[in-house]
């Protein structure tokens, strides 16, 4: 029997106790002022849902929201993006023969004339940060009235050898560009299809209505605090879609998505996620990169973090996940990397099993 197709274990007290303990640490350390953790299981059989566990602590923020959060609160997700946006749908154009993994980009973009080195990167480099496009990315020194984004981004010269890992978001902005193109539609619209169809009636692309349950971020300096709207500049220059950041989404939607994933061959993404799984690329000793995903604890645990706060842990053999929700660059974007603890600890518990 496959192991994505067994009974998932529940969470245990002291498991649940752990990851509760050091989400209340963080926030009375000021690390955030608020955050959500859902723990649980996939989907026992059929379209019953499987076990939760909602953990929250702090408020959703001092300044718009001082209730508790909760796992219908709102966050921005940052680079989660990748993996519930971008991804998925990449996955869903290679079924419908839209996209070929080995493929240049250019072949998927309007035609463009002159240089585009950036361009050879394949679908499968960009997906897994091996394509060698620049790392730096700055939207606000682009003149993009010069020519359209995908022509700035592809006319570049590549950074890097393809092949070596490096993180990138200039990879997935590219695929957003593509799947818009490749279909015809915006990437926004795309992305609401997929999630109305997985059950995910709360997360969408920004920018979101100002509310108590929406939690904001930053404060750049000399601008109020962004409540509602991207936190990250370059999706922010693109109307807010893009992508490699942009959507929105509480924890409920998010623990959905793991046990759609999870679920085996009753999801249908399951054979993409499977693919997905094999490692493409070293990031350091004991970490891989598949396609999207990051695999570690020798490949038991696929995880993606967002840089607002915001991490999704998956244990594919025992079918066990962990949600993490934070707004952590509230406090600054520095004040993020606080939340370490609490990923470690997520991430610690799936990998024992």
């Amino acid at each position: 029997m496959n192991p994505m197709d067994q009974a998932a274990p529940m969470f245990t007290t002291a498991e649940i106790g752990a990851l509760r303990d050091v989400l209340h640490e963080i926030v009375a350390e000021g690390a955030t002022p608020g955050g959500v953790v859902v723990c649980g299981t996939r989907q026992a059989s059929g379209t019953a849902p499987g076990a939760r566990a909602v953990l929250s602590a702090g408020v959703v923020s001092p300044f718009t929201g001082p209730g508790t959060p909760d796992e219908h609160t709102v966050y921005d997700i940052a680079s989660l993006t990748k993996v519930t946006a971008t991804w998925p749908l990449v996955g869903r154009a290679l079924d419908a023969g839209l996209l070929d993994l080995d493929a240049p980009v250019r072949e998927f973009l309007p035609p463009m004339d002159g240089a585009m080195p950036s361009a050879e990167a394949t679908v499968r480099q960009l997906l897994s940060h091996t394509g060698g496009l620049r790392a730096a990315t700055r939207f606000d020194l682009y003149d993009l009235t010069e020519r359209p984004l995908h022509e700035l981004i592809c006319h570049e010269l590549m950074e890097n050898l393809p092949g070596t890992h490096r993180y990138v978001n200039r990879g997935y902005i590219l695929l957003g560009l593509v799947l818009a193109h490749v279909h015809g539609r915006p990437l926004d619209e795309l992305a609401a299809d997929l999630w109305a169809a997985l059950g995910m009636p709360d997360t969408a692309y920004g920018p979101v209505r100002q509310e108590p349950r929406v939690a904001p971020t930053e404060r750049p300096e000399g601008h109020d605090r962004l409540w509602g709207a991207v936190h990250d500049g370059n999706a922010a220059i693109m109307g807010g879609v893009a992508g490699h950041a942009g959507v929105f989404a509480p924890a409920a939607d998010l623990a959905t998505y793991a046990e759609h994933l999870l679920a085996g061959r009753e999801s249908p993404l399951n054979e993409w996620f499977r693919m997905s799984l094999v490692p493409q690329a070293e990031i350091e000793p004991g970490l891989q990169r598949g396609l999207g995903w990051i695999l570690g604890a020798g490949g038991s645990v696929a995880y993606h973090h967002g840089f607002t706060g915001t991490s999704l842990f998956l244990a594919p053999a025992t079918g066990r996940y962990v949600v993490v929700l934070t707004n952590a660059v509230h406090n600054g974007a520095a004040a993020r990397i606080r939340i370490t603890p609490l990923r470690d600890c997520a991430q610690k518990i799936l990998a024992a099993g």
